[in-house]
């Protein structure tokens, strides 16, 4: 799949550009298709394609016979034409028809079964692009499809280019309807099972159309899903060195976002879920913290641009904090690091860097036994529920509803207990003690050192840490700080009633006064 993906990325993007560019062609855009579905309001879908430059062009969205809205544009000088349709309820089937018209001649094409609802774009690397057939209870969940047929998916072709694409080079999978065919196509080739799950569980709630756009590529890193713009903003000018056993999927820089995703910002979003970061846990580690938050600010300004407006500026991203991982070496903290700089250092999403984006902690779902590798967890239900508790609260803002584990908000060190005593913002469950998953950075003669801090007492909304073999000065504290922190689902901290493992932070202490001590962690 790579090597085709590869071949795709020299050989199509030539092929296409002859093809619009000869003038004579009328056709719709690449993605736009029978059984696809278009955004609903309160945005204006986008209807765009190709065609006789001066030529005139209607589209018209009809329903049963009848016209619904008509909408007339022209041709520019670059063979290009669009069109933002009126906002839509959810709904369907709809038929759209483009009409071109220069001098005497007409030429008409038609898509059917289209669809008003909510797109969502789902990007990454592999753990994105596991497919329903790779996962835990595979059969029974590429059969559960006969209730979603308004759940329509859409697979980007493995593509790669130097330069920005108007449109896409191709589709592994054009506009489609679920059937275990193309939910389970083969390992990590179409359709995102992550991607389709989210959906689905989304749509148990809508009760109306979602369509899924699944563009990702395994074994890359943001690097090459950045822009030139947002990779300049954090510093990065020149492509760095990436160690070669590292990686199975393109590095350089701004290819993928060249090729898989810049053509698709034309197309009106609800918004997008991201899964990556595997790969740059040993490559441009320490600058995540700017990377994966500039991606999302050029990604949010290049969509609301391109759609007219139509993409909300701010739209809701959401994101998979890394799972776990049985790593061959013992040194290093690129998991722990990158986990931490998926926050840009909050440990917590939306927050003031990163506003209407939602976190789905993935930590506690490590699988020893994957047959794809311990990277890849097979559990993606459980990603995808998490995330669409996130997108319910954040994307939809659906009141009440818990969608992040518990973080603590003060620290108190009663230092003639020998504890630290941890309020939390929410109320926990202790679900198991643990001597090591808390450490406390512990300091004298201006060395310090990370030592455990076993869990002790506990209330609904406290707990209570052993400091006492500190005989120096607490300079920071941090939980679940490994690559591999707790066995699957059995973290120590879990919110008590939605299952949500409290996230992994570090908190340092300032200002410490003898005797007490207290520290808004949040």
């Amino acid at each position: 799949m790579v090597a085709l993906g590869l071949a795709l990325g020299l050989v199509m993007p030539l092929i296409l550009w002859v093809r619009r560019s000869a003038g004579v062609d009328f056709s719709f855009a690449s993605y736009i298709d029978n059984s696809m579905v278009l955004q609903k309001e309160p945005a204006g879908a986008v209807i765009w394609g190709y065609g006789i430059a001066g030529a005139t062009v209607t589209v018209t969205v009809g329903q049963a016979q009848e016209t619904v809205m008509k909408k007339v544009t022209r041709v520019k000088d670059s063979n290009t034409w669009m069109v933002v349709l009126d906002p839509m309820k959810p709904g369907g089937p709809f038929e759209v028809m483009a009409e071109q018209t220069i001098g005497r001649m007409n030429f008409t094409l038609r898509v059917h079964d289209v669809l008003f609802g909510d797109v969502w774009l789902c990007s990454g690397q592999s753990n994105m692009e596991m497919t329903v057939s790779q996962i835990f209870n595979a059969t029974r969940e590429m059969s559960d499809t006969a209730a979603y047929q308004s759940v329509r998916i859409l697979s980007v072709s493995l593509v790669q280019a130097e330069q920005e694409l108007e449109d896409l080079a191709g589709l592994d999978l054009p506009w489609s309807k679920p059937t275990s065919e193309n939910l389970g196509h083969g390992n990590f080739q179409y359709t995102s099972a992550v991607c389709w799950l989210f959906g689905r569980y989304l749509y148990d709630t809508l009760q109306y159309p979602l369509g899924l756009v699944s563009s990702s590529w395994g074994g890359t890193p943001i690097e090459a899903w950045s822009s030139q713009r947002s990779l300049k903003a954090c510093g990065i000018s020149k492509q760095g060195f990436i160690p070669p056993d590292s990686l199975g999927g393109p590095s350089k820089h701004s290819v993928l976002w060249n090729a898989m995703i810049h053509p698709l910002r034309t197309m009106a979003l609800k918004g997008m879920i991201w899964y990556q970061g595997e790969s740059n846990t040993n490559y441009n580690m320490d600058l995540y913290n700017c990377t994966f938050p500039a991606l999302i600010e050029d990604w949010r300004q290049a969509f609301h641009h391109g759609s007219q407006g139509q993409t909300e500026r701010f739209f809701p991203f959401g994101f998979v904090q890394l799972s776990s991982y049985l790593s061959n070496t013992t040194s290093g903290d690129g998991f722990p690091q990158i986990r931490w700089h998926q926050t840009a250092d909050f440990g917590f999403a939306p927050n003031v860097r990163m506003p209407n984006t939602f976190m789905a902690v993935a930590m506690d779902l490590g699988d020893r036994n994957s047959p794809f590798g311990s990277i890849h967890p097979r559990d993606k239900q459980t990603v995808a529920y998490r995330l669409h508790l996130g997108a319910r609260a954040v994307a939809y803002g659906e009141k009440h509803l818990t969608f992040q584990g518990p973080l603590p908000e003060k620290m108190e060190h009663l230092v003639d207990k020998g504890l630290l005593n941890l309020t939390y913002y929410q109320k926990i469950h202790v679900q198991r003690q643990d001597n090591k998953i808390f450490e406390i950075s512990c300091c004298s003669d201006h060395q310090c050192t990370w030592l455990p801090a076993p869990m002790n007492a506990s209330t609904t909304w406290t707990l209570a840490l052993d400091v006492r073999p500190c005989h120096g000065t607490l300079g920071a504290l941090r939980y679940a700080w490994t690559t591999w922190p707790c066995e699957y689902k059995q973290c120590p901290l879990y919110h008590p009633s939605s299952t949500l493992p409290a996230p992994p932070f570090v908190a340092f202490m300032t200002h410490q006064t003898p005797g007490h001590h207290s520290k808004d962690a949040r």
